[in-house]
């Protein structure tokens, strides 16, 4: 009886442990991005993790998602609000900050990545082996690539080099801009947000940018050509990050923060890459429905493009290297891993 007893009140220890945990306030996490609601990457990306962590936890984690900046600032400032504790989360591009950010930039650099998920596998482990120290104050969930970036142009079609010359493009980031200039293009720097305004005013020719931004800007309906390099790698990318506030995340309790452990990491950025992955192919066909034309430079005109992009690879080692750090090898290790991941998804 006394062992029956004694089981009996461990159980009862245990619903009551569990009925406590169940009726406890839930720990509301506020989820902040740049891109309003309608955008893929919201649909797509934060509101299925959210709702994922929520179940996970039973309840004892919730999202209230800010899209559209709603809790103030600018899109530069994001990572901040995260940093900072204005937001617990925080889904932003690394390009917003210039020089925030130089070593995980290199796959940003012309002609380094290829498809989202292998690029993004090898983007998580490049930061977790090399560039932690750019995200002091916040705890990584995941990180990946989007799509290469295309030209889209209002009413001029791109064939050559020579056709770019002074051609105002909206650039992604700050190794955006130097391709573009290095193309022959003038760079304009701007967030996808401001771009279709930009776009309907003139006030740039094109844009530098993936296919999965397009339908939410309606990007198609203001663009009439869309061209892209014959290559394997990308022309160029942006990387995205999805971090947490580090001590929001040490608040929580261990059950919670597994939740949170179990949906961060090199999966969930192959996730989030493939979720931007089928998000191109909606650009794509939203163009391809508007009636625009999309299509690829030749093999030949790209290599001009690649050996005009190169002095920009060059320039990021040798700036990487002034800082004390193996600009040759972290670029060597980018692309050997790109290569790793990118051989072993087609197997």
């Amino acid at each position: 009886m006394k062992v029956f007893s004694k089981v009996s009140l461990a159980a009862l220890a245990a619903a009551t442990f569990s009925s406590a945990a169940v009726q406890a306030d839930p720990v509301i996490l506020k989820v902040a991005h740049q891109l309003p609601s309608v955008s893929a990457v919201h649909n797509t990306v934060i509101v299925p993790w959210c709702e994922k962590i929520e179940a996970e936890s039973q309840g004892g984690l919730k999202c209230q998602i800010y899209p559209a900046l709603q809790l103030g600032g600018t899109s530069a400032q994001l990572f901040n609000q995260a940093r900072d504790g204005v937001a617990d989360v925080v889904w932003t591009l690394p390009g917003y900050t210039p020089g925030r950010f130089p070593v995980s930039e290199v796959f940003e650099l012309p002609f380094i990545t290829t498809e989202h998920e292998p690029s993004s596998r090898a983007l998580w482990d490049f930061v977790n082996k090399n560039a932690m120290d750019e995200f002091k104050g916040v705890k990584p969930l995941a990180v990946w690539i989007n799509g290469a970036n295309l030209l889209h142009m209002r009413d001029k079609k791109i064939e050559t080099l020579d056709d770019l010359r002074g051609v105002k493009v909206r650039a992604p980031s700050r190794l955006g801009n130097k391709i573009l200039s290095a193309l022959g293009a003038t760079p304009v720097g701007m967030p996808v947000p401001q771009m279709a305004e930009s776009l309907s005013k003139g006030v740039i020719d094109g844009a530098l940018v993936p296919w999965e931004v397009i339908p939410a800007t309606k990007a198609h309906e203001l663009t009439r050509y869309s061209v892209n390099t014959a290559s394997d790698t990308s022309m160029t990318t942006a990387t995205h990050v999805f971090v947490m506030n580090q001590r929001k995340y040490n608040s929580l309790s261990p059950e919670l923060k597994k939740v949170i452990d179990d949906n961060s990491g090199p999966e969930t950025s192959a996730w989030a890459s493939r979720q931007f992955r089928a998000a191109d192919a909606v650009g794509l066909k939203a163009a391809l429905d508007n009636g625009n034309e999309v299509y690829e430079i030749t093999p030949e005109e790209t290599q001009v493009w690649v050996t005009a992009a190169q002095p920009v690879i060059d320039e990021w080692v040798k700036d990487i290297s002034a800082k004390g750090k193996d600009g040759a090898g972290l670029l060597q290790e980018a692309r050997n891993l790109v290569q790793q991941y990118t051989e072993e998804s087609k197997k």
